[in-house]
């Protein structure tokens, strides 16, 4: 079911994970490949997976904290911003005292495998690309989990890591 207004245009993405918590093999491996992005617990980013991410848009899976940090393969939202049920229940380590099924605080978009790079795509060598300047990956402060990507960058950056 596709929930994008027909007049919409794609967007693109880049999540971060730390491969030792969820990487893009355990996406792969999930049952249809397709797993909640939850857990999300920045405000900014939560705008985002909220009222930005729509059904059909690409995102970059980056792995970080790890020993090769850098974009590992590409997802597909197959489910539009929804609230994230772990902020409900209280066993959760993402678990959210303050937030009720009223009002929801946190939200999170399902997304399904779609590829797997032979390599991971360092963020040594995306610094090191003369376009690739603007990406709040490679920008002072740019740590946020959730971060859009221009149809430009994720070309270039796509193209790089194939």
């Amino acid at each position: 079911m596709n929930n994008k207004n027909e007049d919409t245009a794609m967007a693109y993405w880049l999540f971060k994970t730390e491969p030792d918590a969820f990487s893009i093999d355990d996406l792969a491996q999930r049952p249809n490949q397709t797993e909640p992005w939850d857990g999300v617990r920045n405000y900014q980013a939560r705008n985002f997976l909220r009222d930005s991410i729509k059904v059909g848009d690409l995102v970059f899976i980056y792995h970080s904290s790890c020993k090769t940090v850098g974009i590992a393969g590409v997802a597909e939202v197959v489910k539009a911003g929804y609230p994230d049920v772990s902020q409900f229940n209280p066993e959760s380590n993402y678990y959210d005292i303050k937030a009720t099924t009223d009002k929801p605080k946190w939200y999170c978009v399902d997304v399904k495998h779609v590829e797997s790079f032979n390599r991971v795509l360092p963020l040594s060598e995306i610094k090191a690309m003369p376009n690739i300047t603007e990406i709040p990956l490679v920008t002072k402060g740019g740590r946020l989990s959730v971060m859009p990507v221009t149809e430009n960058e994720w070309q270039q950056l796509y193209a790089a890591a194939k």
